[in-house]
């Protein structure tokens, strides 16, 4: 069930999120589990091959986001990426214990097409209170395992994070359509209908928007503050 906010994870997530994991973790041991509030944890050890390639295929688009995010001219070309993230089994254990659900399946291979309106990330920065609206995403996944062979998965989101002043101080996931087997649809209805109601998700991805839009966008200034 948590395994909804590694899908926030998804719209802005597998671009925020996705985006969230320092390059450290490639060469150095990730922290435990439980230390930290945040929705996602590092992997647990070094990146694989497959993970490195996903970062590295995340790349530019994580320059055009932040580029856009600290542009100061409204004119810009929008930004469409296609954006692949690869949830290992104790990451979506821990996220989805957040909304007191387990996740008793093993890793998930996730998906998306990211479109984001480059005036609007304009605007998100520089009003002094701004609504930023995605349009509708949908996120496929698929559950891989040696018994039962793929499980896939699809949702549907219309993300929408409020600013203040250049900083997010509020978000909804606005989960929509879930495409899935009974189990799996049954836990991902449970979790997403309990956040469209309470939006239990809020602060952490208030937390991943901020830390993407200051940390993460550091990494990359070199890259999108050379095209200003």
């Amino acid at each position: 069930m948590r395994f909804a906010s590694a899908a926030f994870a998804s719209a802005i997530a597998l671009s925020i999120v996705a985006f969230a994991i320092p390059p450290a973790v490639a060469e150095e041991p990730a922290k435990a589990a439980d230390d930290s509030g945040k929705v996602l944890g590092d992997p647990d050890g070094p990146l694989t091959p497959e993970e490195k390639a996903e970062k590295e295929a995340r790349q530019a688009c994580k320059v055009d986001l932040c580029r856009a995010f600290h542009s100061k001219e409204a004119t810009g070309k929008d930004i469409a990426c296609h954006v692949i993230k690869s949830w290992r089994k104790e990451q979506l254990v821990k996220l989805v214990a957040k909304l007191k659900v387990t996740w008793p399946y093993d890793g998930a291979h996730c998906s998306t097409d990211l479109t984001v309106n480059h005036a609007e990330l304009v605007k998100a920065m520089a009003a002094p209170k701004a609504e930023l609206e995605f349009a509708k995403h949908t996120v496929t996944c698929s559950i891989a395992s040696e018994k039962k062979g793929a499980t896939d998965f699809s949702f549907d989101l219309t993300p929408k994070v409020t600013f203040e002043n250049g900083k997010a101080t509020k978000a909804q996931a606005h989960w929509g359509k879930i495409e899935a087997p009974t189990l799996i649809k049954s836990a991902l209805w449970t979790a997403t209908a309990a956040d469209n109601t309470v939006n239990i998700l809020s602060s952490s991805i208030v937390e991943e928007v901020n830390e993407f839009i200051s940390k993460r966008c550091d990494e990359v200034k070199d890259q999108w503050a050379a095209k200003q």
